[in-house]
């Protein structure tokens, strides 16, 4: 017999903030504001997708932007050009944001007549799926540069996410990248996620992901 006792308290953590998030998704329904938690790598091109999306979007829905980074507010700085509210929040070196941080974040930024708020959250596939923000949606971006194996090394961020955005299909002839694999792959692990090859630098595929975010913005309203 051990003469120490072992507590697991990683689960209490997670309760704790899956409550705090099912408490925030009541908020932002009674609110009529759509919350997007949008993930992916660095580099994968979170900033320059969001911009595309934006400028597609923000004639037709009241658009808020939380840029989340460890430091920096480089990406405010570059989304603040589009013309939406926008703020930077900074984690303090914390690799995701949790629920309370997005409460946090949401007030400030001050949601009140918007219809539509989007966290770019901290670059990585591991932490940010782990933590539930309250969101209403979650999005990620897999860039060809970063492989067709992803979904076999990164499997909850996969299982996680509403929507899977395939970026700079414009490169993949250079890439050893098949689109085939990434789509079983990712389906396997989550049959209902939707999968949207784009090109943030072009623009294709851009169209297709404005429209779902508008149609989900407006289901959630009703």
């Amino acid at each position: 017999m051990n003469p120490f006792k072992t507590i697991t308290i990683q689960q209490s953590v997670f309760a704790n903030n899956d409550k705090q998030a099912d408490e925030l998704r009541k908020d932002l329904k009674n609110d009529q504001v759509f919350l997007l938690n949008l993930m992916a790598s660095p580099g994968a091109g979170k900033t320059t997708t969001l911009t595309q999306t934006i400028n597609r979007l923000k004639d037709q829905l009241k658009i808020g932007v939380m840029e989340a980074d460890i430091d920096s507010d480089v990406d405010a700085q570059t989304i603040s050009q589009t013309g939406v509210k926008v703020i930077q929040l900074h984690t303090g070196g914390m690799c995701h944001l949790d629920a309370d941080m997005t409460r946090q974040g949401l007030k400030e930024l001050y949601t009140k007549g918007l219809d539509l708020v989007i966290l770019e959250n901290v670059g990585n596939l591991v932490c940010p799926a782990e933590f539930d923000t309250g969101s209403v949606k979650n999005a990620m971006i897999l860039s060809v540069p970063e492989g067709d194996d992803k979904p076999l090394k990164y499997p909850l961020m996969f299982t996680i996410c509403d929507v899977l955005l395939i970026n700079k299909i414009d490169v993949m002839n250079v890439f050893d990248f098949s689109l085939e694999k990434v789509k079983e792959r990712a389906l396997k692990l989550n049959p209902n996620i939707q999968i949207i090859p784009i090109s943030a630098r072009t623009g294709e595929g851009i169209e297709e992901f404005a429209q779902w975010l508008k149609q989900e913005t407006l289901k959630w309203k009703d």
